[in-house]
């Protein structure tokens, strides 16, 4: 019987979330937003890439993960923000989950302070009150992941993350998600590669799914998986997509340099 990863992730956030909710001040929360001036618009820079023909890479931050185990034994995620921005990349992606992941909100709010790149704070949204904490750390962009969420609650996210003027992320990974996603006006649309209930990563669920995507008025990107410039390239000259998140192979390969140049 296949381990179903993305449950028993979603169970430990949940546990988590209840604790925070408890301990938190929503008013805390407000001030925290309000104080910050170094909000950027994650979709808009996505998306003026598009209107000139260029690439947009969203470079992801972790320390660790599910199928991979430790990236990073010293993980400093502000010296590998500090890199991609040399590199220029469009965005970050930024892990925060905690259990599965070794994230922390507050690697978020390291960088935010140190790097202006707009960010996407990469978890696990079950609970409108991740959007003002995410917010509160800096966060510009939030991820709604339709398998990891019923249809209501995805909707109230998105409603959420409109009203804190955040760009948002609607992830797909089958045809069936893909056709909801297109609801989601506002929202990027995310094709992820990876299924997140076995960990498997195949870079064909893009070319299966992105044509049902193709008139979304919002940029459509292709996730994880992504190893090497020629798939990319294969990837944009057969689909169109521009935009696309990339984590390990950059991660493994920071010191070399072989991927950036694609940028």
């Amino acid at each position: 019987m296949v381990k179903n990863i993305l449950k028993e992730i979603i169970k430990k956030k949940t546990e988590r979330i209840n604790l925070i909710k408890k301990n938190t001040n929503v008013n805390l929360l407000n001030n925290l937003i309000e104080k910050n001036k170094l909000f950027i618009n994650f979709k808009d820079k996505i998306q003026n890439n598009i209107i000139n023909n260029k690439i947009s890479i969203i470079a992801e931050i972790k320390k660790a993960s599910p199928s991979s185990g430790i990236i990073f034994q010293n993980y400093k995620p502000l010296d590998i923000a500090k890199i991609y921005l040399k590199n220029k990349v469009t965005c970050l992606s930024i892990l925060t989950e905690e259990d599965f992941f070794l994230g922390n909100l507050t690697h978020l709010k390291q960088v935010k302070e140190k790097v202006n790149l707009p960010i996407l704070c990469k978890d696990f949204f079950i609970d409108k009150f991740q959007i003002p904490l995410a917010k509160s750390y800096g966060a510009d962009a939030i991820l709604i992941i339709l398998s990891a969420v019923s249809d209501n609650l995805a909707h109230i996210l998105y409603e959420e993350a409109l009203k804190f003027k955040m760009s948002i992320i609607v992830e797909v990974h089958n045809v069936k998600e893909a056709k909801k996603a297109l609801s989601f006006k506002e929202a990027l649309i995310g094709i992820n590669n990876r299924n997140l209930k076995t960990l498997k990563t195949d870079i064909n669920t893009t070319y299966d799914i992105h044509s049902i995507l193709i008139n979304h008025s919002a940029p459509i990107i292709s996730e994880s998986g992504i190893k090497t410039k020629k798939e990319l390239q294969n990837l944009t000259a057969k689909t169109s997509i521009k935009t696309f998140l990339i984590g390990e192979s950059l991660l493994r390969n920071l010191t070399k340099n072989s991927i950036f140049s694609v940028l």
